[in-house]
This record gives structure tokens, sequence and C-alpha cells, in this order.
């Protein structure tokens, strides 16, 4: 990492801190662990908060996106009808828990982010990173299901007689 980049993300530490401290925030370690934060140094603002929950915002909207497909793959690529093959009626009902802790703090993020308080964000970016926590472990647990059934539940196609245009 470059001297520059170094400075600016000393920087941004610092300030987050700061913040971190006036509203009771997760540490910085802890949520660009969980959500690359560090990538907020790249800009240039006054509003802090506001860009570290934009940049979970992204992560939270990807894994919304993933689960909402798996619970409902209308149009998806194969591969999410192979890991659908591995799940449960309990994963199925796992996914439909967390994709309920996701929505809502999407939900959330989008009434901040149309009024803003810096009191909100804080609230926002500590409601969320509680829920990711659960939201993780539902989907570490889903995950080491596909890893654990993947073997026995798919089996590609002998035949090879599926459309390909």
């Amino acid at each position: 990492m470059g001297k520059e980049k170094t400075r600016e993300l000393d920087k941004l530490k610092k300030e987050y801190e700061k913040l971190r401290k006036k509203h009771n925030l997760p540490s910085f370690n802890e949520l660009n662990k969980d959500f690359s934060i560090e990538r907020v140094c790249e800009i240039e603002t006054d509003f802090l908060l506001k860009e570290v929950r934009k940049s979970m915002a992204d992560k939270i909207f990807d894994y919304l996106r993933f689960v909402e497909t798996l619970l409902h793959p209308i149009n998806a690529p194969m591969f999410y009808f192979s890991i659908l093959k591995t799940l449960n009626n309990e994963d199925k009902k796992i996914l439909g828990e967390t994709y309920k802790e996701l929505v809502e703090s999407e939900i959330d993020f989008v009434e901040v982010d149309l009024e803003y308080s810096e009191e909100q964000e804080a609230k926002a970016i500590k409601k969320s990173y509680e829920k990711w926590q659960n939201v993780k472990k539902n989907l570490l647990r889903i995950i080491n299901t596909v890893k654990k059934n993947w073997g026995s539940k798919f089996e590609p196609s002998s035949n090879n007689k599926g459309y390909f245009g």
C-alpha cells in the first residue's frame, strides 16, 4: 500500500473513531472485515457515516439478491438450481428468515438515504451490523449444507439433451 493511501486510511480511521465513540458504533476493524469500509478513504466527504452505510448497503444488497434468487429462481442461472437441490426444508426456512433480515436492513438504508441525519445513519449502521452477524451465521450454515450435499445431490446430465439454442 502506498504512503498516500496509508495516510488516507489512517485519517479515515481517526475520523471514524470519533464517530464510533460518539454513537457507540462497532469498531472500524469489525466493519472493515465484513463490509470493506476502508474503500471510503478514496472518497472525500463531510458525511463519513453516510459513506460507511453505503459501503455496507452494497454488500447487503448483493447478498439480498443472492438469497432472493435462491428463494425465487425464476430466470436464474443453472448454478442456483444446482444449489437448491442440495437444500432441505429447514435450510429454505432459514433462507426466508435471512431474506427478511436483509430486506429490513435495505429498507432502513433507503429511509436514511432519503433524509440525512448523522444519528439515524449511526442507528442504521449499528442495527444492520447486528443483523449481519446473524445473516452471516445463517448463510455459512447454508453454504456448509451445500458443500456437504454437493456430490450426492448434484449430477450433471449424462445425456446432454438440454436446449442450447
